[in-house]
């Protein structure tokens, strides 16, 4: 047995383990999975809770001492078998259940990037004259389209707010890489921290309904170029590190929203980032990404019916997430009644 800041697990090994493992031998008549079971249930959890300590930020450790005074449901090795092959059986099933409503969200997820990809490349009427955008990636696209850089559609703005709070400074709301990264809109009811920035800083980077943020640095590629849509008018937001603002002036927002959302765009950023532990997008990279560009009256038509699409998939999202955690509430819960002997499993087949 292994424990570790209050995490414990049942080996199937011999071997050497490191320092911040405590290791346990069973004395008497012992089946490891239905320990497994045990020491993993719900009142154990919270007693392990309850006797750790942090020794450092963000780390919790169980004393050996303490642990070894835990009181244990010890039944015969005969119950033991019992419950842990009932508890195998029945979690299997349910891991089998929470699988099926993962690989649901998977499939709504791919729907979702789908549906943007056809709208923002080939429109919504299915019947519409093509042509070669001349970009290879992006393909064909309605004939009456046109092709423009970034650059010539939005001013693009790279951030240097930081979240240092200086009493000196104006006093803001900051809008940081979580914010953009978690969320489709920011709007007058998304939660922000406080902030601080210069009078310049303020003048350059205050959010304006209409405006597109997207994430320009992370610790992995593909974490790059996730873009969120100003929604609202906000009182004195600011758009903080990490982050680029890209300011309208000829396309609708929304429309390069939504474009960027496309896998499209992410591949293009992706190719277009650079570095080795840590990649970033240079403002270059993202002022040349070329853009499908419909009239104005369909971009707000295109916009309009992937509001309605993508909110309607998110919504069934939201219901198999939601069923995917009571799911593991009642896993949680029929291991903790059947280690404890809250239901009786003997005559279970």
């Amino acid at each position: 047995m292994k424990c570790w800041q209050g995490s414990l697990g049942v080996s199937e090994y011999r071997g050497i383990v490191s320092p911040a493992y405590t290791v346990c031998k069973p004395k008497r008549h012992f089946h490891g999975k239905y320990f497994h079971y045990l020491l993993r249930s719900q009142p154990y959890i919270q007693e392990f809770n309850r006797l750790s300590y942090g020794v450092r930020i963000g780390q919790w450790e169980l004393r050996f001492e303490d642990f070894k005074d835990i009181v244990v449901l010890y039944p015969s090795l005969s119950e033991q078998t019992q419950i842990a092959n009932f508890l195998d059986r029945k979690t299997g099933q349910i891991d089998e259940l929470i699988g099926i409503k993962e690989r649901r969200i998977e499939l709504l997820q791919e729907q979702r990037t789908t549906l943007i990809n056809q709208a923002v490349t080939k429109g919504l009427d299915p019947n519409v004259e093509m042509k070669p955008s001349g970009v290879e990636w992006i393909g064909e696209i309605p004939a009456h389209w046109e092709v423009k850089r970034l650059k010539y559609l939005a001013k693009i703005l790279p951030s240097n707010v930081d979240k240092h709070i200086y009493p000196d400074e104006i006093q803001v709301r900051l809008c940081n890489y979580t914010d953009v990264y978690y969320n489709d809109y920011i709007t007058v009811d998304t939660v922000l921290n406080k902030g601080s920035c210069k009078e310049r800083e303020f003048a350059k980077f205050v959010l304006r309904k209409g405006d597109v943020i997207i994430t320009k640095d992370s610790e992995t590629p593909d974490d790059i170029g996730v873009p969120t849509y100003v929604k609202d008018d906000l009182d004195n937001v600011v758009c903080g590190y990490h982050l680029t603002m890209i300011r309208p002036f000829v396309c609708r927002g929304e429309f390069i929203f939504r474009f960027i959302q496309s896998d499209r765009t992410r591949r293009y950023f992706e190719a277009n980032s650079n570095g080795i532990t840590r990649y970033g997008l240079g403002k270059p990279s993202i002022e040349n990404l070329l853009l499908p560009i419909p009239p104005d009256a369909e971009q707000q038509q295109i916009t309009n019916f992937l509001n309605r699409k993508t909110k309607q998939i998110g919504e069934l999202v939201v219901t198999e997430y939601r069923k995917i955690e009571l799911l593991k509430e009642y896993r949680q819960s029929l291991i903790s009644e059947a280690v404890t002997g809250k239901i009786d499993v003997r005559n279970e087949v």
